[in-house]
């Protein structure tokens, strides 16, 4: 069987992590472009991007968003990479401030932004995205030619991606991220992975992430049948468990470079990417 090229997405920082936890999380925007560049040298061709404040709090801030794709666009090795700027409105952000970064332009515009499909728990906090915010998203993405990354965390979220379709506010070809492991959401086994990857619309490019130690399952489970991979520090902090060791994204990234290798499955070039996906430069 030949595999297509593997995409590989790193998600460097999330809004979650602290530094405390792993001394390697980068919050600052120069550590942050510094993450992705190596990722990219590694082999990664998209960025799932989120940004800090000064005291490394969450942030919505265009500003910093300009600094982080700006400082990546500026170089050969993330000139052609595929940039999403999260619209996490985890830590309570108004709608306008959770889409400041689709109105960047320039270099800075984002080729992709997140659009979370649903309300969700976590361990221990909520995620709240009503239909009304989604479709201001969704609608204020598509008028700017910003791709959704489409994240999905159970069923429902796939349904609603549908009527999303129907109504004209995303379009083909598709960015569907399917994040596992979360609490409350479809797990990193078989079963849940084929129930969501069933219910799919054509014209789809889907990928795996695993939350925390599921991470490594998505990332093996991915090698094998995904188009696309996520991988990075928003999602796990630990690159082994038995003793904990603390990881990093080049590490991360590295991981599943070799995995990808030893499967056989050539990785995909920030340009296929950009094909495949319809996104111009």
């Amino acid at each position: 069987m030949n595999f297509p090229p593997l995409i590989i997405n790193l998600a460097p920082t999330g809004a979650m992590a602290t530094a405390d936890k792993n001394p390697h999380l980068p919050l600052t925007e120069e550590a942050i472009i510094a993450d992705v560049l190596a990722g990219a040298r590694l082999g990664a061709s998209m960025a799932h991007l989120h940004v800090r404040d000064a005291a490394g709090q969450p942030s919505s801030d265009h500003e910093r968003f300009r600094q982080v794709i700006e400082g990546i666009r500026a170089t050969p090795e993330g000139r052609e990479l595929t940039v999403c700027a999260s619209t996490s409105g985890r830590h309570g952000q108004t709608l306008e401030q959770r889409a400041a970064a689709l109105d960047l332009t320039g270099i800075a515009k984002p080729d992709m932004a997140s659009l979370t499909l649903g309300s969700l728990n976590f361990v221990n906090d909520v995620s709240v995205n009503s239909p009304d915010a989604i479709r201001f998203l969704a609608s204020k993405m598509r008028d700017r030619g910003i791709k959704p990354e489409l994240e999905v965390f159970d069923l429902g979220m796939l349904h609603f991606a549908k009527a999303l379709i129907a109504e004209g506010l995303i379009q083909p070809p598709y960015y569907f991220n399917l994040l596992l492991g979360n609490i409350a959401g479809a797990q990193a086994d078989f079963s849940d992975i084929s129930a969501l990857v069933q219910q799919l619309p054509p014209n789809a490019v889907w990928g795996l992430a695993g939350i925390g130690k599921s991470q490594k399952h998505a990332m093996g489970i991915g090698c094998v049948m995904a188009p696309a991979v996520r991988t990075g520090l928003e999602d796990n902090l630990w690159q082994d468990t038995h003793p904990r060791l603390p990881a990093s994204n080049a590490g991360l990234v590295n991981w599943l470079v070799e995995l990808a290798r030893a499967y056989g499955r050539p990785l995909a070039a920030p340009a296929e990417v950009r094909r495949l996906l319809g996104i111009a430069r």
